[in-house]
């Protein structure tokens, strides 16, 4: 069972698209096309969850085909007439080969069980001179961030994924072309409450909704989350969260370590 079918059933509550994202994310496919002309692009979004960057990137003009392997994920996919569903998983794309101008992924790698076969499945069905738009993290390359002192489970679970020197050099490995690394700092006022997003707003973390929300969180026992939010709530109860971490509060912009990966494939 994909893990989101256990997680996933109120994902829409609060992974709800951010507009500078899909800008973000458009503007890196305009970058990464060969030829010069991004509009009216067949793009394959890899893992793409209830589809709210797929439709966003199809309200532009593009057709999107997106892959997901959750059943209760894309049950909760609002229809789009420029959005075309596909069961399967990144590993093994139900795609034919140079199939697709554009393949976009979204905080998803680190969910994949084999990144290297599912990087290669992405080149493969991109025709040459298309690109990849991976948006991805590394939490060392994360500002100190007092999230991680209270729920410390988050480092060790963001740890799995390998550094972003890792992750372009399997690209390499692959095939891909010219590898570019942007990075994307959070703004305070994200409406996609993904694990960072709310750098800002500690007290949104004591939302059930947005717990179910963050995977790393999500797929937590009780008996391990419960003591967590209990002393996050404390702190800001009592004043001592503002003490020890309010200096963030004076911040427009956060580098949580979140990054625009574009990787050309050559023509």
């Amino acid at each position: 069972m994909a893990i989101y079918d256990k997680i996933g059933r109120s994902y829409t509550q609060t992974r709800i698209p951010d507009p500078r994202i899909a800008a973000a994310i458009a503007a890196q496919i305009t970058s990464g096309i060969a030829s010069g002309s991004a509009s009216d692009l067949t793009i394959a979004d890899i893992g793409a969850g209830t589809g709210n960057y797929s439709n966003l990137l199809a309200d532009l003009g593009h057709r999107v085909w997106a892959v997901e392997p959750s059943g209760v994920m894309r049950s909760q996919a609002k229809p789009h007439a420029n959005v075309v569903w596909h069961e399967g998983v990144a590993e093994q794309l139900p795609l034919q080969s140079d199939s697709v101008d554009a393949v976009i992924s979204q905080l998803s790698l680190h969910h994949f069980s084999d990144r290297p076969r599912a990087l290669w499945e992405m080149v493969r069905v991109v025709k040459p001179g298309g690109c990849l738009v991976l948006f991805t993290f590394d939490i060392r390359q994360c500002e100190p961030f007092w999230l991680l002192d209270y729920f410390p489970l988050l480092r060790e679970d963001a740890l799995k994924l390998p550094p972003l020197s890792q992750i372009v050099a399997e690209l390499e490995s692959v095939g891909a072309g010219d590898v570019t690394v942007v990075p994307f700092e959070l703004p305070v006022d994200l409406s996609d409450l993904f694990a960072a997003a709310a750098w800002r707003r500690p007290e949104l973390y004591l939302k059930p909704e947005v717990i179910a929300g963050i995977s790393s969180l999500a797929k937590l026992d009780d008996a391990v989350l419960q003591p967590s939010l209990e002393w996050l709530a404390a702190d800001l109860a009592s004043g001592v969260w503002e003490r020890r971490y309010g200096a963030v509060l004076g911040r427009d912009r956060f580098d949580a370590g979140y990054r625009m990966i574009r990787v050309g494939v050559e023509a």
